[in-house]
Protein backbone atom coordinates (compact mmCIF):
# COMPACT_ATOMS: atom_id res chain seq x y z
CA UNK A 1 0.00 0.00 0.00
CA UNK A 2 1.40 3.38 -1.03
CA UNK A 3 0.32 6.96 -1.57
CA UNK A 4 -0.80 6.21 -5.12
CA UNK A 5 -3.14 3.47 -3.89
CA UNK A 6 -4.62 5.78 -1.25
CA UNK A 7 -5.17 8.52 -3.87
CA UNK A 8 -6.92 6.07 -6.21
CA UNK A 9 -9.14 4.61 -3.47
CA UNK A 10 -10.13 8.09 -2.28
CA UNK A 11 -10.60 9.44 -5.79
CA UNK A 12 -8.18 12.32 -5.28
CA UNK A 13 -4.69 13.29 -6.44
CA UNK A 14 -1.51 12.20 -4.64
CA UNK A 15 -0.86 15.89 -3.88
CA UNK A 16 -4.17 16.02 -2.01
CA UNK A 17 -3.26 12.92 0.01
CA UNK A 18 0.06 14.53 0.89
CA UNK A 19 -1.67 17.74 2.00
CA UNK A 20 -3.98 15.75 4.26
CA UNK A 21 -1.05 13.80 5.74
CA UNK A 22 0.82 17.05 6.44
CA UNK A 23 -2.21 18.84 7.92
CA UNK A 24 -2.42 21.48 5.20
CA UNK A 25 -5.42 23.82 5.35
CA UNK A 26 -5.68 23.81 1.53
CA UNK A 27 -8.05 20.82 1.63
CA UNK A 28 -11.80 20.92 2.29
CA UNK A 29 -13.03 19.19 5.42
CA UNK A 30 -15.12 16.78 3.35
CA UNK A 31 -12.12 15.71 1.26
CA UNK A 32 -9.93 15.50 4.36
CA UNK A 33 -12.32 13.10 6.09
CA UNK A 34 -12.68 10.98 2.98
CA UNK A 35 -8.90 10.59 2.67
CA UNK A 36 -8.45 9.95 6.41
CA UNK A 37 -11.13 7.25 6.34
CA UNK A 38 -9.32 5.49 3.49
CA UNK A 39 -5.98 5.79 5.30
CA UNK A 40 -7.50 4.40 8.48
CA UNK A 41 -9.12 1.42 6.77
CA UNK A 42 -5.98 0.64 4.75
CA UNK A 43 -3.64 0.99 7.73
CA UNK A 44 -1.40 3.25 5.62
CA UNK A 45 1.77 4.79 7.10
CA UNK A 46 3.20 7.59 4.90
CA UNK A 47 6.93 7.78 4.27
CA UNK A 48 8.98 10.97 4.18
CA UNK A 49 8.91 11.27 0.40
CA UNK A 50 5.15 10.83 0.26
CA UNK A 51 4.71 13.50 2.90
CA UNK A 52 6.66 15.95 0.79
CA UNK A 53 4.58 15.50 -2.36
CA UNK A 54 2.33 18.46 -3.06
CA UNK A 55 4.17 20.62 -0.53
CA UNK A 56 7.34 22.61 -0.90
CA UNK A 57 9.20 20.57 1.70
CA UNK A 58 10.51 17.09 2.31
CA UNK A 59 11.19 17.81 6.01
CA UNK A 60 14.67 16.46 5.34
CA UNK A 61 18.03 18.17 5.76
CA UNK A 62 21.26 16.95 4.17
CA UNK A 63 24.30 16.76 6.45
CA UNK A 64 27.73 16.40 4.88
CA UNK A 65 30.99 15.66 6.69
CA UNK A 66 34.42 14.81 5.27
CA UNK A 67 35.09 11.93 7.69
CA UNK A 68 32.52 10.53 10.13
CA UNK A 69 35.22 8.60 12.02
CA UNK A 70 36.59 11.92 13.31
CA UNK A 71 35.39 12.50 16.89
CA UNK A 72 34.45 16.14 16.25
CA UNK A 73 32.46 15.25 13.12
CA UNK A 74 30.59 12.35 14.71
CA UNK A 75 29.73 14.46 17.76
CA UNK A 76 28.44 17.26 15.56
CA UNK A 77 26.23 14.87 13.58
CA UNK A 78 24.84 13.46 16.83
CA UNK A 79 23.84 16.92 18.06
CA UNK A 80 22.51 18.04 14.66
CA UNK A 81 20.33 14.98 14.17
CA UNK A 82 18.90 15.16 17.66
CA UNK A 83 18.01 18.82 17.28
CA UNK A 84 16.46 18.28 13.84
CA UNK A 85 14.22 15.56 15.21
CA UNK A 86 12.89 17.99 17.82
CA UNK A 87 11.56 20.08 14.93
CA UNK A 88 10.16 17.09 13.06
CA UNK A 89 12.91 16.91 10.45
CA UNK A 90 14.85 13.89 9.24
CA UNK A 91 18.41 13.99 7.88
CA UNK A 92 20.47 12.30 5.22
CA UNK A 93 24.18 11.88 5.99
CA UNK A 94 26.90 11.92 3.36
CA UNK A 95 30.66 11.51 3.93
CA UNK A 96 32.46 13.38 1.17
CA UNK A 97 36.15 13.00 1.88
CA UNK A 98 38.44 15.99 1.47
CA UNK A 99 38.89 16.34 -2.30
CA UNK A 100 36.94 19.12 -4.02
CA UNK A 101 35.59 16.84 -6.75
CA UNK A 102 34.26 14.41 -4.16
CA UNK A 103 32.62 17.23 -2.24
CA UNK A 104 30.87 18.43 -5.39
CA UNK A 105 29.64 14.91 -6.22
CA UNK A 106 28.24 14.36 -2.74
CA UNK A 107 26.44 17.70 -2.75
CA UNK A 108 24.79 16.79 -6.07
CA UNK A 109 23.71 13.44 -4.62
CA UNK A 110 22.12 15.15 -1.63
CA UNK A 111 20.38 17.75 -3.79
CA UNK A 112 18.95 14.92 -5.89
CA UNK A 113 17.24 13.67 -2.70
CA UNK A 114 15.16 16.89 -2.67
CA UNK A 115 16.53 18.07 0.67
CA UNK A 116 15.19 21.31 2.17
CA UNK A 117 18.58 22.56 3.38
CA UNK A 118 22.22 21.51 3.43
CA UNK A 119 24.58 21.53 6.42
CA UNK A 120 28.34 21.23 5.84
CA UNK A 121 30.28 20.23 8.95
CA UNK A 122 33.95 21.16 9.07
CA UNK A 123 36.20 23.98 8.01
CA UNK A 124 37.50 21.95 5.05
CA UNK A 125 34.39 23.08 3.14
CA UNK A 126 35.44 26.70 3.57
CA UNK A 127 38.83 26.01 2.00
CA UNK A 128 41.64 28.17 3.24
CA UNK A 129 39.34 31.17 3.47
CA UNK A 130 41.41 32.94 0.81
CA UNK A 131 40.81 31.21 -2.54
CA UNK A 132 37.12 31.79 -3.35
CA UNK A 133 37.26 29.60 -6.46
CA UNK A 134 37.56 26.56 -4.16
CA UNK A 135 34.10 27.24 -2.75
CA UNK A 136 32.16 28.04 -5.93
CA UNK A 137 30.40 24.67 -5.71
CA UNK A 138 28.88 25.77 -2.39
CA UNK A 139 27.51 28.97 -3.92
CA UNK A 140 26.02 26.91 -6.74
CA UNK A 141 24.29 24.64 -4.20
CA UNK A 142 22.99 27.71 -2.37
CA UNK A 143 21.08 28.69 -5.50
CA UNK A 144 18.86 25.66 -4.84
CA UNK A 145 18.69 25.31 -1.06
CA UNK A 146 19.97 27.29 1.93
CA UNK A 147 23.45 26.14 2.94
CA UNK A 148 24.78 26.21 6.50
CA UNK A 149 28.49 25.77 7.26
CA UNK A 150 29.74 24.78 10.71
CA UNK A 151 33.27 25.82 11.67
CA UNK A 152 33.96 27.71 8.47
CA UNK A 153 32.96 30.91 6.68
CA UNK A 154 31.99 31.20 3.02
CA UNK A 155 30.56 34.35 1.48
CA UNK A 156 27.51 34.12 -0.76
CA UNK A 157 23.75 34.52 -1.03
CA UNK A 158 21.71 31.95 0.92
CA UNK A 159 24.83 30.79 2.82
CA UNK A 160 25.00 30.89 6.62
CA UNK A 161 28.22 30.34 8.55
CA UNK A 162 28.76 29.34 12.19
CA UNK A 163 32.28 29.57 13.55
CA UNK A 164 34.14 29.41 16.83
CA UNK A 165 36.50 32.19 17.93
CA UNK A 166 39.50 30.03 17.10
CA UNK A 167 41.88 32.92 16.52
CA UNK A 168 41.11 34.55 19.88
CA UNK A 169 41.19 31.23 21.75
CA UNK A 170 44.68 30.31 20.54
CA UNK A 171 45.88 33.89 20.98
CA UNK A 172 44.81 33.87 24.63
CA UNK A 173 46.38 30.47 25.34
CA UNK A 174 49.66 31.45 23.67
CA UNK A 175 49.82 34.64 25.70
CA UNK A 176 49.19 32.62 28.89
CA UNK A 177 52.06 30.30 28.04
CA UNK A 178 54.36 33.22 27.34
CA UNK A 179 53.29 34.83 30.61
CA UNK A 180 54.55 31.71 32.41
CA UNK A 181 57.94 32.04 30.77
CA UNK A 182 57.42 29.70 27.81
CA UNK A 183 59.43 31.04 24.88
CA UNK A 184 59.67 28.07 22.49
CA UNK A 185 56.04 27.27 21.71
CA UNK A 186 55.45 24.60 19.07
CA UNK A 187 52.32 24.77 16.91
CA UNK A 188 51.07 21.45 15.48
CA UNK A 189 48.33 21.30 12.85
CA UNK A 190 46.99 18.66 10.48
CA UNK A 191 45.44 20.88 7.81
CA UNK A 192 45.42 24.21 6.01
CA UNK A 193 41.67 24.68 6.46
CA UNK A 194 39.86 27.85 7.44
CA UNK A 195 39.78 26.85 11.11
CA UNK A 196 43.43 25.80 11.23
CA UNK A 197 44.46 29.05 9.57
CA UNK A 198 42.48 31.01 12.16
CA UNK A 199 44.22 29.11 14.97
CA UNK A 200 47.64 29.73 13.45
CA UNK A 201 46.83 33.42 13.02
CA UNK A 202 46.06 33.65 16.75
CA UNK A 203 49.31 31.87 17.61
CA UNK A 204 51.42 34.13 15.38
CA UNK A 205 49.77 37.32 16.60
CA UNK A 206 50.39 36.38 20.23
CA UNK A 207 54.08 35.82 19.50
CA UNK A 208 54.41 39.13 17.69
CA UNK A 209 52.53 41.04 20.38
CA UNK A 210 54.91 39.54 22.95
CA UNK A 211 58.01 40.51 20.98
CA UNK A 212 58.86 36.91 20.07
CA UNK A 213 59.87 35.78 16.58
CA UNK A 214 57.51 33.72 14.41
CA UNK A 215 59.73 30.93 13.12
CA UNK A 216 58.89 28.22 10.63
CA UNK A 217 60.62 25.43 12.54
CA UNK A 218 58.11 25.84 15.38
CA UNK A 219 55.12 25.33 13.05
CA UNK A 220 54.80 21.70 11.95
CA UNK A 221 52.17 20.09 9.74
CA UNK A 222 51.43 16.50 10.82
CA UNK A 223 48.93 13.77 10.05
CA UNK A 224 46.01 13.41 12.42
CA UNK A 225 47.47 10.22 13.85
CA UNK A 226 48.69 9.81 17.43
CA UNK A 227 51.71 7.63 16.70
CA UNK A 228 52.65 9.64 13.61
CA UNK A 229 52.78 12.80 15.75
CA UNK A 230 54.88 11.08 18.42
CA UNK A 231 57.31 9.63 15.88
CA UNK A 232 57.60 12.88 13.92
CA UNK A 233 58.61 14.77 17.06
CA UNK A 234 61.03 12.03 18.11
CA UNK A 235 62.73 12.09 14.71
CA UNK A 236 63.32 15.83 14.97
CA UNK A 237 66.17 15.31 17.43
CA UNK A 238 66.47 16.92 20.84
CA UNK A 239 63.44 19.03 21.77
CA UNK A 240 63.83 22.74 21.16
CA UNK A 241 60.40 23.64 22.48
CA UNK A 242 58.95 23.96 25.96
CA UNK A 243 55.24 23.84 25.11
CA UNK A 244 52.90 22.63 22.37
CA UNK A 245 49.62 23.98 21.01
CA UNK A 246 47.70 21.42 18.93
CA UNK A 247 44.75 21.97 16.60
CA UNK A 248 42.94 18.89 17.94
CA UNK A 249 43.13 16.50 20.88
CA UNK A 250 44.44 13.55 18.85
CA UNK A 251 47.56 15.52 17.99
CA UNK A 252 47.89 16.54 21.63
CA UNK A 253 47.88 12.87 22.69
CA UNK A 254 50.76 12.31 20.28
CA UNK A 255 52.63 15.18 21.93
CA UNK A 256 52.08 13.62 25.37
CA UNK A 257 53.47 10.30 24.12
CA UNK A 258 56.51 12.13 22.75
CA UNK A 259 57.16 13.77 26.12
CA UNK A 260 56.82 10.43 27.88
CA UNK A 261 59.32 8.83 25.48
CA UNK A 262 61.79 11.64 26.15
CA UNK A 263 61.28 11.50 29.91
CA UNK A 264 60.05 15.08 30.01
CA UNK A 265 57.98 16.15 33.00
CA UNK A 266 54.49 17.43 32.11
CA UNK A 267 53.73 20.25 32.83
CA UNK A 268 56.98 21.30 34.55
CA UNK A 269 59.20 20.87 31.49
CA UNK A 270 56.52 20.91 28.81
CA UNK A 271 53.00 22.33 28.60
CA UNK A 272 50.56 20.80 26.11
CA UNK A 273 47.22 22.22 24.95
CA UNK A 274 44.73 20.32 22.78
CA UNK A 275 41.61 21.42 20.94
CA UNK A 276 37.90 20.35 20.85
CA UNK A 277 37.81 19.15 24.48
CA UNK A 278 36.93 15.66 23.25
CA UNK A 279 36.94 12.35 25.10
CA UNK A 280 40.57 11.95 24.01
CA UNK A 281 41.58 14.76 26.35
CA UNK A 282 40.45 12.78 29.39
CA UNK A 283 41.47 9.36 28.03
CA UNK A 284 45.13 10.31 28.26
CA UNK A 285 47.49 10.34 31.21
CA UNK A 286 48.05 13.04 32.21
CA UNK A 287 44.68 14.44 31.18
CA UNK A 288 45.08 17.17 28.59
CA UNK A 289 44.14 20.84 28.89
CA UNK A 290 41.98 21.49 25.84
CA UNK A 291 40.16 24.38 24.20
CA UNK A 292 36.42 23.66 24.17
CA UNK A 293 34.80 24.95 20.98
CA UNK A 294 31.30 24.15 22.30
CA UNK A 295 30.17 21.78 19.56
CA UNK A 296 26.70 21.23 20.99
CA UNK A 297 26.03 24.95 21.26
CA UNK A 298 27.11 25.71 17.71
CA UNK A 299 25.07 22.78 16.35
CA UNK A 300 21.94 23.80 18.24
CA UNK A 301 22.34 27.37 17.01
CA UNK A 302 22.75 26.16 13.45
CA UNK A 303 19.57 24.08 13.54
CA UNK A 304 17.62 26.99 15.03
CA UNK A 305 18.77 29.08 12.09
CA UNK A 306 17.90 26.30 9.62
CA UNK A 307 14.33 26.19 10.92
CA UNK A 308 14.00 29.97 10.92
CA UNK A 309 15.22 30.23 7.33
CA UNK A 310 12.90 27.43 6.17
CA UNK A 311 10.02 29.24 7.86
CA UNK A 312 10.80 32.36 5.85
CA UNK A 313 12.55 34.46 8.49
CA UNK A 314 14.62 37.04 6.63
CA UNK A 315 16.33 38.34 9.79
CA UNK A 316 18.62 35.34 10.32
CA UNK A 317 22.25 36.44 10.57
CA UNK A 318 24.54 35.18 7.83
CA UNK A 319 27.40 34.71 10.25
CA UNK A 320 27.45 33.94 13.95
CA UNK A 321 30.32 33.11 16.27
CA UNK A 322 30.63 31.06 19.44
CA UNK A 323 33.35 31.84 22.02
CA UNK A 324 35.76 29.11 23.11
CA UNK A 325 36.78 28.11 26.62
CA UNK A 326 40.05 26.59 27.83
CA UNK A 327 39.40 23.59 30.07
CA UNK A 328 42.51 23.35 32.26
CA UNK A 329 43.73 19.92 33.26
CA UNK A 330 47.12 18.38 34.06
CA UNK A 331 49.19 19.37 31.01
CA UNK A 332 49.36 23.09 31.79
CA UNK A 333 50.60 24.99 34.84
CA UNK A 334 49.17 28.45 34.19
Amino acid sequence: MNIYDIAEMAGVSIATVSRVVNGSDKVSETTRQKVLNVIDKAGYTPNVFAQGLGLNTMHTVGIMVPDISDIYMSSAVFYLEGCLHKYGYDCILSCSGFETKQKEQHIHMLLDKHIDALILVGSTYAGSGRDHSKTDYIREAAEKVPVFIINGAVEGTNIYSSVCEDCKAVYDVTRELIGKGRKQILFLTDSHSYSSNEKMAGYEKALRDSGLPVTGDLKIHVKNDIHYVRDTLLQNGAPCFDSVICTNDSIAVGAVKFAKERGLSIPREMNIVGYNNSVLAISCEPEISSIDNHTEEICDGTIENVIRVLQGDSEVKRHFTVPCTLVKRSTTDF
